[in-house]
């Protein structure tokens, strides 16, 4: 082959690699500057809900009956929309 078409393939990959890293830097850029300016402009709200307490303090017999409940309604919805 010609050498004068090896350097000219070369030049062609590096000016790819070239854009490709370009976009990706810039993307990465702006993607920085939208994270950052987003949460300025769009605050999230607060509510002011009532918490509830998770299962688990309310004991291991009250979680335990909770597992089973659970269980016994996923064996009850398999047997449903088998058959």
């Amino acid at each position: 082959m010609e050498p004068n078409l090896i350097i000219e393939a070369i030049k062609f990959m590096i000016l790819g690699m070239g854009v490709v890293f370009g976009f990706l830097a810039i993307m990465i850029v702006i993607l920085k500057i939208q994270g950052n300016l987003l949460p300025k402009l769009f605050p999230e709200k607060k509510e002011n809900s009532v918490q509830t307490k998770p299962m688990s303090n309310k004991g291991p017999a009250a979680n335990q009956s909770a597992k089973i409940a659970a269980i016994s309604a996923a064996i009850q919805h398999h047997n449903n929309v088998k058959g």
